[in-house]
């Protein structure tokens, strides 16, 4: 028997509570059961009236006020709408003292009426759980205790006698032996069936909760909601299930370098915003690493680590190489941490950690909890993913669909249409008001190509990781050479790009909107885009020598949004990247567009 159970069961039902309807329908059936148990023993009183039975009228008398009792609560239950605590404190309280006072009549413990001790701490049980069961029966086997001392002190006879003197019913108890032995084992029996009955009905409805909590995290993947906002509900959940300061989930897509972090902290106000980051190459063994522990938990003590393991079968491991709490602990400080694994079809794998739960029960009973929790909920994450997936790839592909029509379609349509152009205004060189209209409008079908190729490039789906990264940058800068006629020039510094691909896709979009930019509003004749590394940070720099920005000087991120300056799209993403932007520009001279990007950068995705 696992004695942390009670001490955290409050836990689950706060998490897990019982719902009005069903607190009535438990009463429901008590009420019908206390019912049936009374006509049971009336029937038996009246079928045997001798047999370990005192005679006396009044037995029968208790016996039909407690049935009426029992319809009248029967009745209260079926047609209250709800049933109050009070309301069922009182009528267990009467279910402990009738037991103990129809015992009166009986002359041996295991006389007919002893069912009613059965039904009262079987009641207690199944409303409440094992301390409720417990003290039931501590009170009935001291109300029984008090009944043996009064009838051995004499009180029975002197009852009896002033019935006699009323010319009442005598009550019959002067014939009554109490045998202390006897009275010690059925108490005894009591305290063990009150127990069994308890331990029984406290992991009862402890799984009703598990199945519970796991019932309302499956409610909240829904694709609609997407990724991001599935895992915030479960490692929400899970945080205040727990109690934890922190809970984190690593994963890894299969054939992929790229660990993705997704973390929520306990907050005061009880909101947890879940924030996404990729973990640092260095870091990644920390949080993925080879073990045969499916689930852990370990707290930190003077001695060293003290450890519970489970495999994947849910048995605990009584030896395992727990160097891996080392180095989880240098990158995650902790005190105490839960950990399980999850897995997706070979396609996903990773682990969700419990960093400094206050509120661990039995931590072998709560990685099987974890182990199934993660089994359960796992799928439905990875349908959630899974369909996010197919609809993005469909709308990059829909995306893809209209870029080819526009290519084979409009824009050379217009390309067409500009070099019939062309042919008209060289043979109307003796008409200069004619060919310069003309210049104009062929002008004017150049920017809209222009505008529809990099409407192209905007809506073409591409993924770039760091090793192409400097490729589609220089690709980028050629094309935009060929296109604009601009001379433009990229130079990189770094020999090895080591950033996460979020990081990459976001500095690839960031050069293909300075240099829209650079196009429609600077009017320059040279680009420069230059990728370099200074003390730690990756900087990209795009330079011009064109009109610049309408101030003179050096401006940061912070002056720039509070000028309302700059590229607003440009600013955006670079937040998004936890990077910092600065812009210096000397108008009529050119500018100069920096993007810094920190070591220990953190993004927001989902």
């Amino acid at each position: 028997m696992s004695w942390t159970i009670p001490r955290y069961r409050g836990l689950w039902r706060f998490r897990a509570p019982l719902t009005s309807g069903e607190i009535r329908r438990t009463e429901r059936w008590l009420a019908t059961a206390r019912v049936a148990l009374t006509i049971a023993a009336l029937v038996t009183l009246w079928m045997e009236p001798t047999r370990a039975v005192v005679f006396s009228r009044w037995l029968y008398w208790l016996l039909t006020v407690y049935l009426a009792h029992a319809v009248v609560v029967m009745l209260l239950v079926r047609f209250r709408q709800r049933s109050t605590r009070a309301f069922r404190l009182v009528v267990h309280g009467a279910d402990i003292l009738w037991p103990v006072l129809i015992s009166m009549f009986t002359t041996s413990e295991r006389g007919p009426f002893f069912l009613f001790f059965v039904f009262v701490m079987a009641a207690a049980a199944y409303r409440w759980g094992l301390w409720e069961t417990v003290g039931t029966a501590v009170a009935a086997v001291v109300l029984l205790w008090g009944e043996a001392l009064a009838v051995n002190a004499g009180l029975g006879q002197a009852a009896d006698a002033w019935l006699r003197s009323v010319h009442l019913p005598w009550l019959g108890m002067s014939v009554r032996e109490i045998d202390s032995q006897q009275l010690f084992m059925s108490s005894v029996y009591l305290m063990v069936l009150g127990l069994l009955l308890g331990y029984m009905s406290e992991n009862e409805k402890k799984l009703r909760a598990e199945r519970v909590v796991v019932t309302r995290v499956l409610s909240s993947a829904r694709v609609e909601a997407g990724l991001t906002h599935t895992m915030q509900e479960i490692l929400g959940e899970v945080l205040s299930l727990y109690g934890a300061r922190r809970v984190l989930s690593a994963s890894q897509e299969a054939n992929s370098y790229r660990v993705f972090l997704a973390e929520v902290n306990r907050s005061a106000e009880g909101a947890h915003a879940l924030r996404w980051r990729d973990a640092l190459p260095d870091t990644q063994a920390a949080y993925l690493f080879d073990s045969l522990a499916d689930a852990f938990y370990a707290e930190r003590g003077s001695k060293g680590f003290s450890t519970v393991l489970l495999d994947r079968r849910g048995m605990r491991m009584r030896d395992g190489d727990t160097a891996f709490l080392d180095v989880l602990g240098r990158v995650e400080p902790f005190r105490s941490v839960g950990s399980v694994g999850f897995g997706f079809v070979r396609e996903w794998a990773g682990r969700v950690f419990i960093l400094d739960p206050e509120m661990m029960g039995d931590p072998e009973e709560e990685l099987r909890f974890l182990q199934d929790f993660a089994q359960q909920v796992g799928p439905a994450v990875y349908n959630v993913y899974l369909m996010r997936r197919l609809r993005e790839r469909a709308g990059a592909l829909e995306r893809a669909r209209f870029a080819r029509e526009l290519h084979d379609g409009a824009i050379q349509s217009l390309i067409a249409v500009e070099m019939q152009l062309d042919v008209v205004r060289r043979q109307s060189g003796q008409q200069p008001v004619v060919t310069s209209e003309l210049s104009r409008i062929q002008k004017l079908l150049r920017e809209e190509v222009l505008k529809l190729r990099e409407l192209m490039q905007a809506m073409k789906s591409f993924e770039v990781d760091a090793e192409r990264l400097p490729g589609f940058v220089a690709d980028t800068v050629e094309r935009f050479r060929r296109e604009t006629g601009i001379s433009a020039e990229f130079v990189s510094e770094i020999e090895k790009v080591e950033l996460p691909q979020k990081v990459c896709r976001e500095l690839a979009r960031i050069v293909q909107e300075s240099l829209v930019n650079v196009r429609k509003h600077s009017g320059a004749r040279h680009v420069l885009v230059r990728l370099a590394q200074r003390a730690g940070n990756l900087l990209l720099t795009v330079e011009d020598d064109g009109r610049g920005f309408p101030f003179s000087g050096r401006l940061s991120e912070t002056e720039l949004a509070t000028s309302g300056r700059g590229p607003a799209v440009i600013r955006e993403r670079v937040r998004l990247l936890a990077g910092e932007l600065t812009i210096e520009s000397n108008p009529g001279h050119g500018a100069r567009l920096e993007v810094r990007i920190p070591p220990a950068r953190q993004t927001n995705h989902g």
